[in-house]
C-alpha cells in the first residue's frame, strides 16, 4: 500500500458503501459491522498486494461479498433483524435515485426481492457501481449482472410502487417514481417497462 493510500483514508472513503452493501447482504446491524471490519482488516494486512490503486473500491466489495459468502457457509441457520430495530445506524443513502427514501425502506424492500438479484440491485442502485465493477465484485459476466439488475430493479420498483405497497407513504411513491425516471433515463440502458433479457447461463 502507498504512503498516498493510508489506511485511515481508505476506511474514511469506503466505510459507509461497505457497511450498506453488508447491510443490503445480512440485514443485520451487528453483522454487517463484522464484515465491514473483517474486510478492511483482511485489506490491512493483504491491500499492498494491489498493484492499481484505481482497484481499491472493487477490492473492497469483492472481499466483502466473499467473507458474507463465507459466513453464510458455516452458519446453519441465518439470524435476522426487523431493520426497523436498527434503521438509526443505518448511513444515509448518497444515491440521488434513494436520497427521499428512508435506508430502512430501501433495504426492507430490497430484502423482498429474490437472493438472486440482491447484490447486483444494492450495488446498482445504492452504490452506483458501473456493470463492470459488479461483474468483478460478484465474479459473474457483465452480462448476467445487466440480467440481475433488470429483473432486480423491476422487481424493487412493484415492492416499492406497488398500489398496496405498505412500504412508503403515498407522498415517498411520487417521489421515488419521478427520481426513479431520471435515473433511468440518465445511467440506465434498458427500459423496464418491458420484459427484462434473459440471465445468461452461468457456472456455479
Amino acid at each position: 500500500m502507498s504512503s498516498a493510500e493510508p489506511f485511515e483514508s481508505i476506511v474514511v472513503e469506503h466505510y459507509e458503501a461497505l457497511f450498506r452493501f453488508a447491510m443490503s447482504l445480512t440485514r443485520s446491524e451487528a453483522d454487517a459491522q463484522d464484515l465491514t471490519q473483517q474486510t478492511f482488516y483482511i485489506w490491512a494486512t493483504k491491500g499492498h498486494q494491489l498493484r492499481d490503486p484505481s482497484k481499491i473500491k472493487t477490492w473492497l466489495f469483492t472481499t466483502l461479498r466473499r467473507v458474507f459468502l463465507q459466513m453464510r457457509r458455516r452458519q446453519s441457520r441465518f439470524p435476522h433483524h426487523e431493520l426497523e430495530e436498527v434503521s438509526a445506524e443505518l448511513p444515509a443513502i448518497a444515491s440521488e435515485a434513494a436520497r427521499t427514501v428512508d435506508a430502512a425502506h430501501v433495504l426492507s424492500a430490497l430484502a423482498k426481492v429474490d437472493e438472486i438479484y440482491q447484490d447486483a440491485v444494492a450495488l446498482a442502485y445504492l452504490e452506483d457501481c458501473p456493470y463492470k465493477d459488479i461483474a468483478e465484485i460478484l465474479e459473474v459476466p457483465v452480462g448476467t449482472v445487466k440480467s440481475r439488475i433488470a429483473r432486480g430493479m423491476a422487481q424493487l420498483r412493484e415492492i416499492l410502487l406497488g398500489g398496496d405497497s405498505q412500504v412508503l407513504s403515498e407522498e415517498q411513491k411520487l417521489s421515488f417514481a419521478s427520481q426513479w425516471v431520471d435515473s433511468e433515463a440518465s445511467h440506465r440502458s434498458w427500459d423496464l417497462s418491458s420484459d427484462p433479457p434473459a440471465e445468461p447461463f452461468e457456472s456455479a
